[in-house]
């Protein structure tokens, strides 16, 4: 669903009304702080691990927790929070990712299709490293190789959708003409 000024409250000052598009609130404190809270954790864990198991561990029990938070906010949470709002299916997603690759893809308030899709690979492969990561603390999994290798595959496959997901920030940004990452500061987008 493309972003329509009459399904949202705006915020117009004297600029907006010279001309700019009035700012609505898109990502709530929530989101906005678990993205960059796990971005931070995330990387931490990243880099402490095999080097500094106290703090790979700490960051890890914290990026699970956040992506428990998240999960559940994904269905209570505000509306372009939850996944009932950018959750398509892959006809429409694949759909999508083509027009972007045309530069002719619409443009969402919210995640777009291709950006829903990465929100749930992401958050299933994060789930995927913290639950091998818990795994690997337990006296029956400790030193089990394939859990091991669980854990290590599942970090580099995350690590790459990491490059994708800026990847389309960046040319999502670049072909709606909007700072993604700003918004993801504020909270606001332009309506329009």
């Amino acid at each position: 669903m493309s972003a329509k000024s009459s399904d949202v409250k705006t915020r117009t000052s004297g600029a907006d009304r010279a001309g700019r598009s009035a700012l609505v609130k898109v990502w709530d404190p929530l989101v906005r702080i678990f993205h960059w809270s796990l971005a931070i954790l995330f990387a931490a864990a990243w880099y402490s691990g095999g080097i500094w198991d106290a703090p790979h561990l700490v960051a890890g029990y914290a990026v699970f927790a956040l992506i428990l938070v998240r999960v559940v906010w994904g269905f209570i949470g505000s509306r372009h929070a939850r996944f009932s709002d950018f959750v398509r299916g892959p006809a429409t997603t694949m759909g999508y990712m083509a027009d972007m690759v045309r530069q002719r893809a619409p443009r969402y308030l919210g995640h777009n299709p291709a950006g829903g899709a990465m929100v749930v690979a992401l958050l299933a492969m994060i789930l995927v490293i913290c639950a091998s990561g818990v795994m690997m603390t337990t006296d029956a999994f400790w030193g089990v190789e394939w859990v091991d290798d669980l854990h290590e595959m599942a970090s580099t496959i995350a690590l790459l959708l990491v490059g994708l997901h800026v990847g389309g920030v960046i040319l999502a940004g670049i072909e709606h003409s909007e700072n993604l990452v700003k918004a993801m500061f504020t909270g606001r987008k332009r309506a329009e």
